[in-house]
């Protein structure tokens, strides 16, 4: 008891240091808050004495996580499971993608969800209704992540939290022994994607960044024809994903109950600067810095993901950007027209685009430029068309005197006589497109648990989700600085 008080001091002095440290905070935020019959929270102010009877369960839930991982780190990596094996898995972040993330991973064969956390008691509510059972009590819900990784019966994290709450809950959850799910992007800060990586190679688990393009078939045939040469040297690359629609540009609806009594409000702070509750903040986030990464975070990682797929490129060496806030000026901080060119070593440029307010119809796609074709990606379909060069360079003389057009025409076609085709016609339109119905999302979660049996490398590694959430932040870093920046795909640092 004399080491729990002694740690309940120590937390206590760093609550009141209310330091921006997202490891401290991680601390802090694990306060005791008193609990309702339902299991949810409700926020209050603690004395001492509160604090303090507290502390046995807090520090119980830390000491096995770190127990844990210590064991962990000193073991040879996990051994492969059967694949009938079933996977528990739990929900942190039960938003909007995270329950759109949970219901596809739930489609995987074996896939059990025996938890879930999130700041919300309308989301664990909800949670409960869904995947509950008939009683809603075969569920596991709590408002502190923490109290998942204690857990012994959870196998797998899915991490859809704002992104400022990313590098933390991945961390932890390795260290807890759990295998991670972690939604795009996979960072917040440059300083976080170290961390991850050197967390996945420490604790031997499985990670994988959700940008489910990746695990795409259709991805998969654009990689083979470019590797094929079906559009001769890559020079340029073009992608965009444009909106037009509230919802669309984040503007997501805020429930009627919103308020400190039923969201955890310094708990999804965290890291970010302590302000006053905000129903937009607590469920737009995505419209502010403190929680996201704008539209480059959102969208542009993407467009990375799919580029460096693609090409086997390991990413841009200069980036430049320019955008605005057009349109929605409703006390957002990030943009909502970005533009960005990238410099690749491989020999091509990137050029990226994202409107929230294209007044046409939202769209995305990528158009892949070589010296003899164009590949074009639409939805599920890839298209390579071709147009043949022409046999001969041509000539321009009709400037010149007659005689001179006549003595040059001659030599001309004595070079290059005029050919008539024959045979059959060149294929120069080439269309592959999935089965109707066809999911990456679901391709993406299975390559996931299929690592997370097996212990073999995930699709989209620790690695690889750094490089395109690194390349993608270099568009906020190039608008934030008015200039060019400059970033080492190989080192995966700023230059």
């Amino acid at each position: 008891m004399t080491s729990a008080v002694s740690s309940a001091d120590e937390m206590l002095h760093s609550a009141q240091l209310a330091t921006r440290d997202p490891a401290c905070c991680s601390t802090v935020l694990g306060w005791p808050f008193k609990r309702s019959s339902t299991r949810e929270s409700e926020i209050v102010m603690l004395d001492r004495r509160t604090f303090l009877q507290s502390a046995v369960k807090t520090a119980t839930i830390a000491t096995a996580a770190i127990s844990r991982h210590s064991l962990m780190a000193q073991s040879s990596p996990p051994a492969p499971r059967s694949p009938n094996d079933a996977i528990q898995l739990a929900l942190i972040g039960a938003g909007i993608q995270g329950q759109g993330d949970t219901r596809t991973a739930l489609q995987v064969p074996g896939v059990k969800l025996v938890a879930v956390a999130d700041c919300y008691d309308g989301r664990l509510a909800h949670a409960r209704e869904l995947w509950g059972g008939p009683s809603g009590n075969d569920l596991f819900t709590t408002r502190d992540y923490r109290e998942i990784l204690a857990r012994n019966d959870v196998d797998a994290v899915l991490i859809a939290t704002p992104d400022h709450w990313h590098k933390q809950a991945a961390v932890d959850s390795m260290q807890a022994g759990k295998d991670v799910y972690l939604e795009k992007p996979m960072i917040h800060l440059y300083s976080d994607g170290p961390q991850i990586i050197d967390t996945v190679r420490s604790t031997h688990r499985i990670l994988q960044v959700g940008s489910q393009r990746v695990s795409s078939i259709v991805y998969a045939k654009a990689k083979e024809l470019l590797a094929s040469g079906a559009i001769g040297k890559l020079n340029m690359v073009t992608a965009r994903w444009d909106r037009n629609s509230s919802l669309g540009a984040w503007n997501y609806t805020v429930p009627l109950d919103a308020s400190v009594e039923t969201c955890d409000w310094p708990r999804f702070l965290g890291s970010a600067p302590k302000v006053p509750f905000s129903g937009e903040r607590f469920f737009q986030w995505r419209k502010w810095k403190d929680y996201g990464s704008g539209v480059a975070g959102d969208l542009f990682v993407h467009l990375f993901s799919g580029t460096h797929f693609i090409t086997a490129s390991k990413g841009p060496t200069r980036a430049m950007a320019t955008g605005g806030l057009r349109y929605w000026n409703d006390g957002r901080d990030v943009y909502d027209v970005l533009l960005a060119l990238l410099d690749y070593p491989e020999g091509f440029n990137l050029s990226l685009r994202v409107n929230f307010i294209d007044g046409g119809e939202e769209s995305e796609g990528f158009l892949f430029t070589g010296s003899e074709g164009l590949m074009e990606i639409a939805g599920n379909t890839v298209t390579v068309i071709r147009t043949p060069h022409a046999p001969d360079p041509g000539y321009t003389v009709s400037t010149f005197t007659d005689a001179m057009q006549r003595q040059y025409v001659e030599q001309y076609r004595k070079k290059y006589p005029i050919v008539h085709p024959d045979g059959p016609l060149p294929q120069n339109v080439e269309k592959f497109a999935a089965p109707n119905g066809y999911s990456d999302s679901y391709d993406h979660f299975h390559n996931f648990f299929n690592a997370v049996r097996s212990r073999q490398p995930v699709v989209e590694d620790a690695t690889f989700g750094f490089r395109a959430a690194g390349a993608a932040l270099l568009s906020n870093l190039s608008v934030d600085r008015g200039s060019v920046v400059h970033w080492d795909p190989e080192t995966m640092k700023l230059a």
